[in-house]
């Protein structure tokens, strides 16, 4: 399931305004399924270290969710969740490299999803 997501994703860059398919680096959240990411959103109160030993204990997988820096191709939104005071949009991530002391290590693509936070306005 995660290759042909990957090769999803990948397979639709061509065909994206050149801006949505440029590699992404930074510190990232990540987990293995977007169920997770569902409850760490569940969970968030704005501590992020918090939300993820929760979800990790939950999933008695220590790697389940972590914050990485890593290089990635952002996929198209999934889905939304909201926690009681955000709101966030699920998206599938390729990750294709990983930062080190010397710089940005290729990795093979790898898939998970992340959440990206919307910022809510009062009306």
């Amino acid at each position: 399931m995660k290759t042909a997501l990957i090769v999803a994703i990948l397979s639709s860059v061509p065909c994206l305004p050149a801006q949505a398919y440029e590699t992404e680096t930074g510190a990232v959240m990540i987990c293995d399924t977007q169920k997770q990411v569902e409850r760490y959103v569940q969970i968030f109160d704005g501590n992020p270290r918090a939300a993820i030993r929760a979800v990790n204990t939950e999933e008695n997988n220590p790697n389940a969710c972590a914050l990485v820096d890593v290089s990635y191709v952002q996929g198209p939104d999934v889905s939304m969740a909201r926690s009681s005071s955000h709101a966030f949009r699920i998206v599938p991530i390729a990750v294709v490299g990983v930062s080190t002391s010397s710089g940005s290590t290729p990795v093979k693509p790898a898939l998970f999803f992340t959440p990206v936070e919307i910022k809510e306005l009062s009306v």
